[in-house]
């Protein structure tokens, strides 16, 4: 016999089976697609880390309610579920019903005879078994082997069994009933895999209509004849019409974070809303709504130390039919000594009753009573405020404090009459170019303007609050924002409160009142750093919360009353030219614009 070296026997197999032995090295797809090892059990299996145990169903109620199925799919959990549905031939079960009758029949007949009180169970059974040869034998039903398998996971078996208990228990509250795979779980597994193999083979007998009423996926449609459009339902690519004054009220919060798309979805709201005739203000801390209100014919008032526009906050709103002038004056000076309040950094108690004396006696001054024609009446200014602290005990003080309002550097903004028209159907308040210092009085300072504004005159609108949080660092401007929350649906107002610090509008402690008192929620991207916030907040699951973290722009989830949806943000070509905010698109259109220019220049 011949002797060859290993290192000759290699090379002649090689050079006779190159193939095979190339394909010994190579990585195949269920080598990565497998589990690091396996191990069958009684009650579960063990892939790698992972417990899996498969369940069935084994029992069913006379009647099944439709989306029965619907709390199984929305625990949050992860789990597979498998449907198998197999066809009976309708003749051979025809004979087969036509002899179950006659069955129950008999024993029906039987007891009679024998003077034997009725069975309700016989009889219930006798017309079910009836109807459904009926409607067999008139093809309104067809009849199928139904089986119903559930594959839960878990990092332990504790687990497995704490999961098998939620879900038993959710259904048996439904009389319907399950089982483990014992000593089946290996065939459990493959019958539960996308392999369309039904290895378990445990089947019930359902005709249509029960089968029917277990598809589990249903989602929430927010489609009604009236509304505007807000997007995409990312589910099953529906549209979101919705009208948000058909809610209990009309407000909404939208939180998200820098660059997520709040602008775009609040100027795509208020571009379709006017076209609802509904009326729209916006407060704009950055100027981003101003082209907007420009290519739809609006105003734009800008507020700053400079500026032209100018509001008296001593302006009182006409009386409607059903107020009271005493209880708008009332309201008016308590809310005025709140803005001094955030002005002045804060009140003593004395301050404060001194403040509510004097502004009372500055009215007073000018003949302004609860019996006056307030739509009369020339209001007084922070001047004659100073004059009245100052000849006031205690309140030489509060003029000194005052003085930078009144002759001092910030003298421009508040100490004059108010010069604005508010006649438009949109109307933008920017407050971009006032001091950060000064910005939350200005804010606070519009919002009664535009308050007094909604109490005069009943009409439909919108009030926009971008960036509240910078209101929400005062607890007087928090208080007064969620006082509008609460009373805009008597003035038949929605207001729409946007930020993106959701982290200090849910420190003050009327953020989640306003939350509360929101019939609309949206949420678009969240930052690692809140969503845990985020989630307690608005009962998110587990898998809403990474899709907020993974969102495009545009994207996020849409609450309206009891039904929320996956939304995704879609707007026409034209739309996106007017409203968009991203600065790469804003560069490209004004170089367009202005190589437009130079051709017909």
């Amino acid at each position: 016999m011949a002797l060859f070296s290993t290192k000759q026997k290699k090379e002649d197999i090689a050079a006779v089976f190159p193939e095979e032995i190339y394909r010994t090295g190579e990585l195949a797809l269920k080598d990565v697609l497998s589990p690091a090892a396996l191990q069958v059990s009684p009650t579960y299996v063990r892939l790698g880390e992972k417990f899996a145990r498969t369940i069935f169903v084994f029992s069913y109620p006379r009647y099944l309610s439709t989306n029965w199925f619907s709390p199984v799919i929305n625990i949050d959990k992860i789990f597979d579920v498998a449907f198998y549905v197999h066809p009976v031939d309708t003749g051979a079960i025809l004979r087969t019903l036509r002899k179950k009758v006659a069955q129950v029949q008999s024993q029906i007949s039987m007891r009679e005879s024998k003077g034997m009180v009725r069975d309700p169970i016989l009889d219930t059974a006798y017309r079910d078994l009836e109807e459904l040869r009926d409607k067999l034998q008139q093809a309104q039903e067809r009849l199928f082997n139904f089986g119903l398998y559930v594959t839960i996971y878990g990092f332990s078996e504790e687990e497995l069994n704490k999961t098998e208990g939620q879900i038993k228990s959710l259904l048996e509250a439904r009389l319907v009933y399950t089982k483990p795979a014992l000593f089946q779980q290996s065939e459990g597994f493959q019958t539960i895999l996308p392999l369309n193999q039904d290895i378990l083979h445990i089947h019930t007998y359902l005709n249509s209509s029960p089968i029917s009423s277990t598809f589990p996926f249903v989602s929430f449609d927010l489609t009604s004849n009236k509304g505007i459009l807000y997007g995409i339902n990312r589910h099953n690519n529906s549209l979101i019409l919705f009208d948000r004054f058909s809610l209990p009220n009309a407000n909404s919060v939208l939180f998200g974070t820098s660059g997520c798309g709040k602008s775009y979805f609040t100027k795509l709201e208020i571009l379709r809303s006017l076209m609802w005739d509904v009326d729209v203000i916006v407060i704009d801390p950055e100027r981003e709504y101003e082209f907007l209100a420009q290519a739809v014919g609006g105003s734009s008032v800008n507020i700053s130390l400079t500026s032209k526009n100018h509001i008296n906050p001593f302006d009182l709103p006409v009386p409607r039919e059903d107020e009271s002038p005493a209880d708008v004056l009332r309201s008016n000076i308590v809310n005025l000594v709140g803005l001094f309040r955030i002005m002045l950094g804060g009140l003593t108690p004395e301050e404060d009753a001194i403040l509510d004396q004097t502004i009372t006696e500055t009215y007073a001054a000018r003949d302004i009573t609860p019996e006056s024609d307030f739509s009369k009446i020339v209001p007084p200014t922070l001047s004659d405020l100073e004059l009245v602290l100052a000849s006031t005990a205690g309140g030489e003080e509060l003029a000194m404090r005052l003085k930078k309002y009144t002759t001092g550097t910030w003298s421009g903004f508040l100490n004059q009459q108010t010069n604005i028209e508010a006649g438009n159907r949109l109307i933008v308040f920017s407050v971009r170019d006032m001091e950060d210092e000064l910005r939350p009085v200005a804010m606070f300072i519009i919002l009664r303007f535009i308050w007094n504004l909604v109490r005069t005159t009943l009409k439909k609108r919108l009030l926009v609050v971008d960036e509240a949080w910078w209101l929400m660092k005062n607890e007087d401007g928090a208080s007064f924002l969620f006082g509008i929350a609460k009373r805009s649906r008597k003035y038949y107002l929605g207001l729409s409160t946007i930020t993106q610090d959701v982290g200090d509008f849910l420190n003050s402690p009327y953020g989640k009142p306003i939350i509360t008192n929101s019939s609309m929620q949206i949420l678009l991207k969240q930052s690692p750093a809140t969503i845990n916030i985020v989630m307690e907040i608005f009962n998110l699951t587990e898998e809403e919360k990474f899709l907020l973290l993974e969102s495009d722009r545009g994207e996020g989830i849409f609450f309206a009353g009891l039904k929320h949806v996956a939304i995704k943000v879609i707007a026409s070509y034209t739309e996106d030219q007017v409203i968009t905010s991203d600065p790469a698109q804003l560069l490209m259109i004004k170089k367009a614009k202005e190589e437009y220019a130079k051709e017909n220049g």
